[in-house]
C-alpha cells in the first residue's frame, strides 16, 4: 500500500456521509473505495502522529536531562502513541467491513494489527513508569530494554498480508486519492 495522505475536513465528510448511505441502502457495508478512503483517513493522522511520536523519543533518548524528566517524558510519549493507536483503531472499526472480496479478514486484520500496537505502546509506557530513576544507569538500561521489547511487539503486530489477498481492495487502495 502506498503511503496515505490527509483527506481535507470536508472530503473526510463526504466519504464518511457516502460510507453510512452505502451501508444502510444496500444492506452490506462501504464499497470497497469507500472503505479504503475510509481507512486511509483514520491511518494517515496515526502515522504523522507516530512519527512525530518516535522523533520526540528519540531525541529524549539522546537529551541531557535528568532521568526523572525523561521518564515522564517517555511516559507521556508512549501513552500519547498508545491513545493515537486506539483512535485509529476506532476508526476503522467505525468505518464497517467492506463489500469485498475477503472484507471481513481485511478490516479485522487491520483492528487488529491496530489494538496490538496500541497495547504494545501501553505496556512500554507501563514499563517505563515502573521504572526507578534512582540510579541513572539502570534507569537507561531500563528504557533501552523496554524501547526493544516495544519495537519487537510493534514488528510482530504488523499486518499479515500474505494471506489477505483481495484485489478488490487492493486496487481500491490504489486509486482512491486518500490513500495516494
Amino acid at each position: 500500500m502506498r503511503t496515505c495522505r490527509a483527506a481535507a475536513a470536508g472530503k473526510l465528510t463526504a466519504m464518511l456521509a457516502t460510507v453510512v448511505v452505502l451501508a444502510a441502502g444496500c444492506g452490506g457495508g462501504p464499497s470497497a473505495q469507500a472503505w479504503a478512503a475510509s481507512v486511509c483517513s483514520a491511518l494517515t493522522p496515526w502515522r504523522a502522529e507516530i512519527s512525530k511520536l518516535t522523533s520526540s523519543t528519540d531525541q529524549q533518548m539522546t537529551a541531557q536531562t535528568t532521568p526523572a524528566q525523561a521518564k515522564e517524558n517517555l511516559v507521556r510519549l508512549f501513552g500519547g502513541a498508545e491513545q493515537a493507536s486506539e483512535t485509529a483503531r476506532r476508526k476503522v472499526e467505525e468505518a464497517g467491513v467492506p463489500d469485498a472480496e475477503q472484507g471481513e479478514e481485511v478490516s479485522a486484520g487491520f483492528r487488529t494489527s491496530l489494538a496490538r500496537m496500541r497495547d504494545a505502546y501501553g505496556r512500554a509506557r507501563d514499563t517505563i513508569d515502573g521504572l526507578s530513576t534512582s540510579q541513572p544507569t539502570v534507569f537507561y538500561d531500563g528504557v533501552r530494554a523496554a524501547v526493544a521489547t516495544l519495537n519487537r511487539e510493534y514488528d510482530a503486530s504488523a499486518l499479515d498480508t500474505t494471506r489477505l489477498n483481495s484485489e478488490e481492495l487492493k486496487r481500491a487502495f490504489a486509486e482512491v486519492p486518500e490513500c495516494r
